[in-house]
């Protein structure tokens, strides 16, 4: 059974939108991969350690690596939210918090 994708608000599709041709395949082709394999690679989907519930999806294009933020809902359901380019090691604090935020918009509104 295939996960089902979706976006909160605007935060991915304004992510998605500023990519370039190439990135935009690769992100498309890890979002499809997340949506039919069972057991998704760490390589592609992991979670964040210490904030309960909140995934990265992985994306390496040539030497640049793209983070975007999810979390499941209902188990099959993948909501995807704010993304960024990442330019260190370390994940930006201000990121994981801004995706924290968007987790809990997303499972305290009724328009869910």
């Amino acid at each position: 059974m295939a996960r089902e994708i979706v976006f909160y608000g605007h935060y991915f599709l304004d992510f998605y939108s500023s990519l370039d041709d190439k990135v935009k395949e690769k992100v498309k082709y890890v979002l499809e991969l997340i949506k039919q394999v069972d057991r998704v690679p760490e390589k592609f989907l992991a979670p964040i350690v210490g904030y309960d519930g909140l995934f990265e999806i992985r994306v390496e294009y040539q030497s640049n690596i793209y983070r975007i933020f999810c979390c499941f809902d209902q188990g099959r359901l993948v909501v995807l939210f704010n993304g960024f380019q990442k330019k260190s090691q370390k994940t930006p604090r201000i990121e994981i918090d801004r995706a924290m935020r968007l987790k809990f918009e997303y499972f305290n509104t009724e328009l869910k």
